[in-house]
């Protein structure tokens, strides 16, 4: 299992081990639908019909940066400097199809900004901070 380290989810790490050992294949990414930074307007003849804050893009799944792999995923990578896991080794695999989508559809949050550290601290000191399972 590997992780970024720089979000927060409340990924269900059993189901998704368990989805891992379930296919057969080299590689897992965790999917996720990260919520807009922007509001979304909906717009007609200069008239606002809908204004939503921040909405999760329904269709569009990102990276979530936890994964599941099997050990040869170490035959892939190298001591070079221009090993890169996504630029490389996950395009490789996805085109092998030996990269696998666990869809979560729950909590995640990236702090990869002061905006967004502030974010979740202010989630935390809340009790509102979903990613809190233990």
């Amino acid at each position: 299992m590997v992780t970024y380290g720089d979000s927060v989810a409340n990924v269900d790490l059993d189901a998704l081990i368990k989805f891992h050992h379930g296919h057969g294949k080299l590689a897992t990414v965790t999917a996720v639908t990260p919520a807009s930074r922007f509001g979304e307007l909906t717009i007609k003849d200069n008239l606002i019909e809908s204004f939503v804050e921040k909405p999760k893009v329904g269709s569009v799944l990102t990276n979530g940066g936890y994964f599941v792999f099997k050990r040869e995923i170490l035959s892939h990578l190298s001591e070079q400097e221009n090993c890169d896991l996504e630029y490389g080794v996950l395009e490789k695999l996805a085109h092998e199809s030996q990269l696998m989508a666990y869809k979560h559809n729950g909590f995640w949050e990236c702090m990869d900004t002061f905006r967004d550290m502030e974010y979740l601290n202010r989630l935390w000191n809340e009790g509102k901070a979903e990613w809190k399972i233990w």
